[in-house]
C-alpha cells in the first residue's frame, strides 16, 4: 500500500430532528486564546501513529500486523524527505513567518522531532514484540550467535557468490576521504585492529541497495538473517588480517524536494537535471544505532555533515520498511483471506462491451472491490474500436508496466489520434513518467506536459467515437490514479458517464490543460484553480442558509486530507448555524471538531483499515434529511488543501443518475460513517480514540461480502438515521 494512509471512527449516531423553524440561538464563541487549526505536520504524524497501531491489532493476521509496521516506517521515511526537509529549507532561508496554526518552522521542527522520536521509539519496540510473535509460528530472525555452524557453510558459500562481489570496503584516512552516502544509503562503520601489527583502520562499508535486507536459510524452518549480520560474519573476506574491534551501522534520509525554474525552456530537461540534483539532496535524516560506540558515531556525525537535530540514535535494527521482505506468501494463515475484485455485473450484462453499457445508463465502480480491469478495458476497447476516432487522457502516476499506457499506444499506432496529458511533477514517480511519455510520443501520440507552475492531478479520459452520422463521447472521472497495483489496495470511485454535458465540459477542461485557454463556460464540472473553491463555498452557503430558515441542513465528507484554512473557517461558520456535519478524514485534519462555539456540530473520524481509504466524496444535504436523493453529491480528485485548490487542476464531479446517487451516499457513505471496526474518533486536540479494536461493523469487509447493490437497495437498514 504506499502509503500507504487511513481514516476515523463509526459511531452510530440518533437520527437527526429537525431544527425548529426559528433561527438557532447563537452559541458561545471559542475562547479567544484557543488556536482554531491544528499543525498540519503534527496532525499527519497523529495518521502514520493510527497506521502503526494497526501493527498492534490482534483482529488482524500476524504478517498483516507487520506489514502496517513496514507501512508506518516508509511513511516516515517520506514525511521527513518532503515535509521535514521543506521546513528545514525554511529555516536556512531564515523565514520566521508563522504558519496558520501560529508555528514559527522552528517551532514546528521541535514539535516535529519530539513527536517523530516517539513514534520510532515505538516501532521498535512493535517490532520487538513482533518479532518474539512470529518465532511462535515457526518464523525466526535469528541473531549472530543463532547461527549454527552448518549455516555458516552455507552462508559463507552464498556469500562469496552473490555479495562479496558487490561489496565496497573504504578505508578513511587522508588518502581516502568520505565518500558521498545517498538517500536510504545503508553502511556499516567498523574500526578494525590488525592482526600482526599495531595498526587501527577505520572503514566504510555501504551496502548496496539492490541486496536483499533479509537472507533465508535452508531447512525446514522459516528462518531469516539480517544482511548487516551477515556481513558482519564474514568481515575478514573483506579486510584479510583485521579482526573487528568496534562496529555500527548507520542510514540516510536526503531531501527530496525539487526545484523546477518557471522560466524553464524544456520542462523535460529541467526535471531530467532536477531528479539528479535529489539524490544528493542535503541529510534531513541520520538514523544509527544506539550502541554504537562514541568515537565511531563522532566520526560519522563529523563526515556527514548534518545539521544539529537531524540524528537519531535507536535500539534495534534501522529501516524498518525492509520488514515488508518477511511477509511470506507460503504463511496463508497469517495473511489476509485472499480477496479477488468483482467486475462490474453491468458491463458483464452488455458482453464486455464498455461503450454499450455506459450508453444505457451512468455506472460508477468502487474500487477495489470491483475489478480496474473495466478501466483498463475502457481504453482497450477504444484503442481497437474502429469507429473511435480520438482519446485524450490525463496520467500522474501509473505502473512501469502500464496497460493504459500500451492501450493508448496501441491506439496512436493504429491511427486514432491520442493526446496524453502527462504530470511531470507526480512525485517520486517523474522519471518513470517521462520514460513512458516518450513511449507514447514514439508511437505517435500527442503529448503534453500542463503547467509549470501547477500539477494536473485530475482524472480524466475523454473518447469520442463515432456513431452513425454524429460523433458521441464518452467520459471516464477518477478519484485515484490510472494505476492498476494502487487499485487494488486503495478505495476508490471511477464513473463512467455519455451525459452530453459533462463530456463538452471533460472536453473543455482537457483544452485548458493542453492550450491554457481558460473555458468560456462550464456547464456541470467544477475544476480547480479556477471554479472549484468557488462551487464548494456556495454548497456551504446553502447550507448555512437551509439551517437558518429551520431546514435540515448536513454535509457529509470523505477524503484524504483536510487542511485548507479559508474551507475551516467556512465549516466553522456553518457549524454554528446549526449544520451538521460529519468528515471522514483519513489523514490531516487541522479543523478542531467539537469546540463549544466554533465547531459543535462537526465530527471527524479515521478509517484505517485493509484497503486504504482514498476516494473523495462531498455530500450536501440540500434541505432534507441525509440520506436523501435531493442531496448534492460530488465526486472529487481533490482534497481540501491549499495546494489542490489553488496549485492544480483537479476535478469536482456532480453526481445525478439516481441510481449511482444512491450508491455513493446510502452505499459508500453510509456504510463508512457507521463503520465501527476500523474507526478511530478525533478528538478537538487532534488527538484520536478507538472506537473498537476490530469489533462491529468494518466497511471494508462489508463492501468486500457484498456484490455491487447498486439498483438492488442497499443491505444497510439506512431509514432516516444520521451515522
Amino acid at each position: 500500500m504506499s502509503m500507504d494512509e487511513i481514516i476515523h471512527q463509526s459511531e452510530t449516531r440518533e437520527s437527526a430532528k429537525s431544527p425548529d423553524k426559528s433561527s438557532p440561538a447563537p452559541l458561545e464563541p471559542v475562547a479567544s486564546n484557543e488556536p482554531r487549526l491544528l499543525n498540519r505536520e503534527i496532525s499527519w504524524l497523529a495518521f502514520n501513529t493510527r497506521v502503526l497501531e494497526e501493527a498492534e491489532n490482534k483482529a488482524h493476521p500476524l504478517l498483516e500486523r507487520l506489514r502496517f509496521l513496514s507501512i508506518s516506517a516508509a511513511n516516515l521515511d517520506e514525511f521527513f524527505m518532503v515535509r521535514v526537509a521543506g521546513i528545514r529549507g525554511q529555516i536556512r532561508a531564515g523565514v520566521t513567518q508563522a504558519s496558520d496554526d501560529g508555528l514559527t518552522p522552528t517551532q514546528q521542527i521541535e514539535a516535529i522531532q519530539k513527536h517523530a522520536q516517539a513514534v520510532m521509539h515505538e516501532q521498535h519496540a512493535i517490532w520487538g514484540r513482533l518479532r518474539q510473535e512470529l518465532r511462535t509460528k515457526d518464523i525466526f530472525v535469528l541473531n549472530r550467535d543463532e547461527v549454527s555452524n552448518e549455516d555458516l557453510v552455507w552462508l559463507e558459500q552464498q556469500f562469496m557468490e552473490h555479495v562479496f562481489p558487490v561489496l565496497t570496503p573504504l578505508a578513511v584516512d587522508p588518502a581516502h576521504p568520505f565518500p558521498f552516502i545517498p538517500n536510504f544509503g545503508f553502511s556499516l562503520v567498523i574500526l578494525l585492529a590488525h592482526r600482526d601489527f599495531d595498526e587501527h583502520l577505520r572503514a566504510l562499508l555501504p551496502i548496496p541497495s539492490q541486496l536483499e535486507r533479509y537472507v533465508r536459510l535452508p531447512g525446514p524452518s522459516i528462518r531469516f538473517l539480517a544482511l548487516e549480520d551477515w556481513v558482519l560474519l564474514f568481515i575478514d573476506k573483506l579486510f584479510p588480517d583485521f579482526s573487528i574491534v568496534e562496529n555500527g551501522a548507520f542510514r540516510v534520509i536526503r531531501d527530496s524536494e525539487m526545484e523546477i525554474d518557471e522560466e524553464a525552456e524544456d520542462l523535460v530537461r529541467t526535471f531530467e537535471s532536477a531528479l539528479k540534483r535529489r539524490r544528493r539532496g542535503s541529510v534531513i535524516r541520520l538514523t544509527f544505532n544506539a550502541d554504537m560506540p562514541q568515537q565511531l558515531q563522532q566520526m560519522i556525525l563529523g563526515e556527514m555533515g548534518a545539521e544539529p537535530g537531524v540524528t537519531m540514535p535507536l535500539e534495534g535494527p534501522l529501516g524498518l520498511s525492509d520488514t515488508k521482505q518477511l511477509i511470506l506468501s507460503e504463511r496463508p494463515d497469517l495473511l489476509f483471506t485472499p480477496f479477488n475484485a468483482r467486475f462490474p455485473e453491468r458491463i458483464r450484462d452488455f458482453g464486455g462491451d464498455v461503450f454499450a453499457a455506459i450508453s444505457k445508463k451512468d455506472i460508477i465502480v468502487h474500487h477495489p472491490y470491483e475489478s480496474f480491469d473495466v478501466v483498463v478495458q475502457f481504453v482497450r476497447q477504444a484503442a481497437r474500436d474502429p469507429d473511435v476516432v480520438a482519446i485524450k487522457q490525463t496520467l500522474y502516476r501509473t505502473s512501469n508496466d502500464s496497460p493504459i499506457v500500451a492501450a493508448l499506444i496501441e491506439a496512436a499506432e493504429a491511427g486514432k489520434s491520442v493526446t496524453a496529458m502527462v504530470e511531470l511533477k507526480a512525485r517520486f514517480d517523474e522519471e518513470a513518467n517521462i520514460r513512458w511519455a516518450r513511449d507514447l510520443e514514439r508511437a505517435g501520440a500527442q503529448v503534453v506536459y500542463g503547467f509549470v507552475d501547477k500539477k494536473i492531478h485530475a482524472k480524466v479520459n475523454l473518447i469520442v467515437r463515432r456513431e452513425g452520422q454524429t460523433l458521441k463521447s464518452y467520459v471516464h472521472f477518477g478519484t485515484g490514479n490510472y494505476h492498476p497495483i494502487t487499485a487494488k489496495i486503495y478505495t476508490d470511485l471511477s464513473f463512467f458517464t455519455c451525459d452530453p454535458a459533462l463530456c463538452r465540459d471533460a472536453a473543455r477542461l482537457l483544452n485548458y490543460m493542453t492550450g491554457y485557454a481558460q473555458p468560456a463556460q462550464m456547464e456541470k464540472l467544477s475544476f480547480s484553480p479556477l471554479t472549484l473553491r468557488k462551487t464548494l463555498d456556495n454548497l456551504v452557503d446553502v447550507e448555512i442558509k437551509n439551517a437558518k430558515a429551520g431546514k435540515p441542513a448536513a454535509i457529509w465528507m470523505k477524503m484524504n486530507s483536510l487542511v485548507d484554512p479559508e474551507l475551516i473557517e467556512k465549516f466553522y461558520e456553518a457549524s454554528n448555524a446549526g449544520v451538521q456535519i460529519d468528515f471522514i478524514i483519513r489523514g490531516i485534519c487541522c479543523l478542531r471538531p467539537g469546540v463549544k462555539g466554533m465547531s459543535e456540530n462537526i465530527r471527524v473520524k479515521s478509517i484505517v483499515g485493509r484497503f486504504l481509504e482514498h476516494s473523495r466524496i462531498y455530500c450536501f444535504a440540500n434541505g432534507k434529511n441525509l440520506p436523501s436523493s435531493s442531496a448534492k453529491v460530488y465526486i472529487a480528485s481533490a482534497d481540501l488543501m491549499p495546494r489542490n485548490l489553488n496549485r492544480r487542476v483537479e476535478t469536482l464531479v456532480p453526481i445525478e443518475n439516481p441510481t449511482v446517487h444512491k450508491q455513493v451516499v446510502e452505499e459508500i457513505l453510509v456504510a463508512n460513517l457507521r463503520d465501527q471496526a476500523q474507526s478511530w474518533t478525533m478528538q478537538s486536540d487532534g488527538s484520536f480514540n478507538r472506537v473498537a479494536n476490530g469489533e462491529g461493523l468494518s466497511a471494508q469487509e462489508y463492501f468486500m461480502t457484498n456484490p455491487s447493490l447498486s439498483g438492488r437497495g442497499s443491505a444497510l437498514n439506512v431509514g432516516q438515521e444520521r451515522a
